[in-house]
């Protein structure tokens, strides 16, 4: 599987603004007037978009998890 390095724009984003981002996106992926050919780059920023996301849970749950350990 290939790994794909998250560019520095979107690793600086919070939960929050990830989650703004992602949703702009949807709405305009999802507009029936948006021409989906031309969309290509969209598409692919909403999947490093993804992947931040799931890096920064990945990340809490380590530090919930070390926390419970040694407490």
């Amino acid at each position: 599987m290939k790994t794909e390095i998250i560019p520095a724009d979107i690793k600086s984003k919070s939960l929050k603004e990830t989650r703004d981002e992602i949703d702009t996106i949807l709405t305009k992926l999802e507009n029936k007037e948006t021409n989906l050919g031309e969309s290509i780059g969209d598409y692919k920023r909403l999947i490093l978009l993804n992947k931040h996301v799931d890096e920064l849970f990945k990340k809490k749950f380590k530090e919930i998890s070390d926390k419970k350990i040694n407490d």
